[in-house]
């Protein structure tokens, strides 16, 4: 799957799961399942409830993502 076919949103992270997996509410109010991307996970990025993230979404199952950037609050 080439990179232009995923779906990327903002979100807000509601609750920590289990195994790195986060519940993320989306801006359109939908809230998925997801997972940290590798280079977050390289780089030891803290994700806590609340946080604002982008997440990726494959087009085939828009109940799972992938957060690939956490934005800084300020």
């Amino acid at each position: 799957m080439a990179d232009t076919e995923k779906l990327k949103m903002l979100g807000k992270i509601v609750e920590v799961l289990q195994g790195g997996n986060f519940r993320v509410q989306l801006e359109n109010g939908i809230t998925i399942m997801s997972h940290v991307s590798g280079k977050m996970r390289v780089n030891k990025i803290n994700i806590l409830p609340g946080d604002t993230v982008d997440v990726e979404l494959s087009p085939y199952d828009l109940t799972r993502g992938r957060i690939t950037y956490r934005h800084r609050d300020n």
